[in-house]
């Protein structure tokens, strides 16, 4: 077995570390093959959902397209044999792929195969592939078997998410049922270290950990520990090796993993959002960073009369490469859609710039001014020509934008999310209501039921003191009558009487959004986006609990939240546990992973928090990403109980 050297110490954030990883895989694991007329080596590559969600958000199918892979189909298709051609697969470990890619052996599909998983595979079951190509005569045709140790999906420079495929099997519910057996939970616990090994095999670092005590966070933690420390004393087959450490943007200071439970924080994931990507997460369908969009297209006559006309789906990814969504991806709503009025307006000058080229261009006559305008405009023209590829990316982008952010409009007016946004707000910061919360939840006009259970979830998280039980009726009562399930409520009341025992509420800080007068530019009629009505609320910075939790941690304050915080330090020869960390600096890079799933809100107040920090860097990884209506789902399956 041959474990994979890691990336080359240019390499920076996660996410180029895991794309050259990828790309030395469909390399069949060697730096650039190409053949002798310099094209790339023709294969197909073969993949099952978890390669799949992997692969997606990081490489493009014209950038696969570029490294040679003609084809790329799921491991479990119909697929018919491709002899002369090598193949690439790239799979979890588990029995039903191994005994496919046994079969593909038996039916000699292709001319060779290259077998990468994407975590380590067992011995037995290495086994098995070799009898099977012993049985089918391929053992020549198999040339190589590499474990990848790239079982995690990374989402942005900065952000990774453990799985996607399955992923209740690691979900907040799963790890809280009230009825889960130990068995049950050391393989939940099992499954997230794993991830988190690949993780740090990949970044090529290994970390030092803090976690908090008593928690599912505390459980990954000593298993993580424990595994890190039996790879690093094997000395031969350690997969951190000297030369990788210090890589990159990761100084030889070693980074810090912060490993906290979800429970610290349920407010935060019910929370109306205000910012871009927040809010596309929250209100539509978006995941592996591709919202999905059903868009209507108008009304057609028919002669049974007016009707809508059918939905078109459409589906846009948001990737590093579009830089309006990079630029304005964690800024609040109304200066993302002023921003995108101010490109389409820079954009149709330009096009109008051409159009007036095009029209001088064509003049008659051939008197001296003509002539001399002429070459003027000429250098202009090649200019402007020159530049239309540019031109027309751009205009994708305005269109891509317009279509999001019209989409986020409709529910943010519809929901009337701004006035959530700003109530919820105040709720956490204990700022004084303007108005009651029973108004809140009776208004017919504002909000899903799902919103208004959100908004009580939030109250009652948040309260210092719970309400009493006619108070708590009544809510009730007003809560079913706007038509709300109330099942998620019934474990909230359990899960705040346990978290009683253990602490005090967690504060969110006390400063609330000021809401400023409605911006003239987006209200103008001309605008694409008439914002009326909706309030244009400005951010205020507010460090979420997790964002607290890391600060003490990572500039060694002492802080009554964290200073009881275990610490593991997997090079340590002996597991000495102590919450006394060895290191008295601060660091410089943190490693934020929220075990029980996490959400945009917590990573972009993550991003918020590194900019003020000169050199600093953090990375926030979650089990799962969810929004509030999945959350509220598991929720409500555990209230259930």
């Amino acid at each position: 077995m041959v474990g994979v050297k890691m990336a080359a110490a240019a390499a920076a954030s996660i996410r180029e570390r895991q794309t050259v990883a990828l790309k030395r895989m469909l390399n069949f694991n060697v730096p650039h093959v190409k053949n002798n007329t310099g094209e790339p080596v023709w294969k197909v590559l073969i993949f099952d959902r978890f390669g799949q969600d992997i692969i997606s958000p990081l490489l493009s199918v014209k950038e696969l397209r570029d490294m040679g892979i003609t084809l790329h189909l799921l491991l479990h298709s119909d697929r018919d044999p491709i002899p002369d051609v090598p193949a690439v697969y790239f799979v979890m470990p588990t029995e039903e792929n191994i005994d496919r890619m046994c079969q593909d052996l038996r039916n000699q599909l292709y001319e060779s195969y290259y077998l990468n998983f994407i975590s380590a595979i067992s011995r037995s079951k290495l086994e098995d592939i070799a009898n099977a190509a012993l049985a089918a005569s391929a053992v020549t045709q198999v040339a190589k078997v590499f474990d990848q140790y790239l079982n995690f999906i990374t989402l942005e420079d900065d952000m990774f998410v453990l799985c996607n495929q399955n992923k209740e099997l690691v979900s907040y519910r799963a790890i809280n049922r009230p009825d889960i057996t130990d068995t049950e939970m050391e393989t939940i616990m099992d499954t997230i270290v794993d991830s988190l090994f690949c993780f740090f095999v990949t970044l090529g670092a290994v970390p030092i950990i803090r976690c908090s005590r008593g928690t599912a966070a505390e459980m990954v933690a000593v298993k993580l520990d424990k595994k890190l420390r039996e790879n690093l004393r094997d000395a031969r087959n350690s997969l951190f090796t000297g030369d990788t450490l210090g890589a990159g943007q990761f100084s030889f200071q070693r980074p810090l993993l912060v490993l906290v439970d979800r429970n610290i924080d349920l407010a935060t994931p019910l929370h109306h959002t205000w910012t871009y990507q927040a809010l596309v997460h929250d209100v539509l369908d978006f995941h592996l960073n591709r919202v999905n969009l059903e868009e209507s297209s108008g009304v057609e006559n028919s002669p049974a009369g007016a009707r809508p006309k059918r939905k078109n789906k459409k589906s846009y990814d948001l990737t590093a490469v579009d830089k309006f969504w990079q630029k304005h991806k964690g800024s609040p709503f109304p200066e993302v859609a002023e921003s995108v009025q101010q490109e389409l307006e820079s954009y149709r000058a330009q096009e109008d710039e051409v159009k007036r080229l095009k029209s001088i261009m064509g003049l008659e006559g051939e008197d001296e001014g003509a002539i001399s305008m002429l070459s003027d405009n000429t250098a202009k023209l090649t200019s402007a020509v020159s530049s239309l590829p540019e031109l027309l990316e751009k205009k994708r982008l305005i269109d891509l934008h317009t279509n999001v952010a019209t989409a986020v409009l409709e529910h943010i007016k519809t929901r009337k999310l701004d006035v959530y946004f700003e109530y919820e707000e105040k709720i956490m910061s204990k700022t004084t209501l303007d108005k009651s919360l029973l108004d809140m939840i009776s208004d017919p006009d504002a909000g899903t039921p799902e919103d208004k259970m959100r908004l009580f979830l939030i109250y009652y998280i948040s309260a210092q003191q719970a309400p009493s039980e006619a108070d708590l009726e009544q809510y009730k009562k007003a809560l079913t009558e706007a038509g709300c399930n109330l099942t998620p409520l019934q474990y909230i009341k359990q899960w705040k009487a346990f978290a009683k025992m253990a602490s005090a509420p967690t504060s969110y800080g006390n400063t609330a959004t000021k809401p400023m007068g409605l911006l003239s530019r987006v209200m103008n009629t001309g605008s694409q986006f008439v914002m009326e009505g909706v309030k244009n609320l400005v951010l205020k910075q507010q460090n979420l609990p997790v964002t607290r939790v890391l600060d003490s941690l990572m500039e060694m304050k002492s802080n009554p939240e964290t200073d009881d915080y275990r610490y593991f330090d997997p090079k340590m020869l002996r597991g000495s546990d102590s919450s006394v960390p060895r290191n008295k600096n601060p660091f410089q890079e943190a490693i934020v992973f929220v075990v029980g799933g996490g959400n945009y809100i917590e990573y972009q107040n993550l991003v918020d928090y590194i900019k003020g920090k000169q050199g600093k860097h953090v990375l926030y990884g979650c089990s799962e990403l969810f929004n509030a209506s999945q959350f509220i789902k598991q929720l409500s399956l555990l209230g259930q109980k």
